[in-house]
């Protein structure tokens, strides 16, 4: 069983409005997403959402600029992101 790799490219991501939209692309989020904190937690703990067998490993990138701009919206991700159960996200240090 090979894990997925999806990539969350977050250049130019400004606000939390493109972040949820950057998530909803990239992700290939069903159209019921809310683009919330919720319910991007409920997708991500969501394991019908995902269409491989193995959890979807998620790549963050670019997301250096969107942490400087706006620290608390990036504090709220990365608690979502970390609490996560049906993916792994992981934060692109490159």
């Amino acid at each position: 069983m090979t894990q997925a790799v999806v990539t969350l490219d977050l250049d130019g991501v400004t606000g939390k409005a493109g972040l949820m939209d950057r998530c909803a692309r990239d992700l290939g989020l069903p159209d019921y997403f809310g683009r919330n904190w919720d319910a991007l937690a409920d997708v991500l703990s969501d394991p019908g959402v995902w269409s491989s067998e193995a959890a979807p490993l998620v790549v963050v990138r670019n997301w250096r600029p969107y942490a400087e701009a706006r620290p608390q919206e990036w504090q709220t991700a990365q608690e979502v992101f970390s609490q996560a159960t049906a993916v792994t996200v992981a934060l692109a240090l490159g």
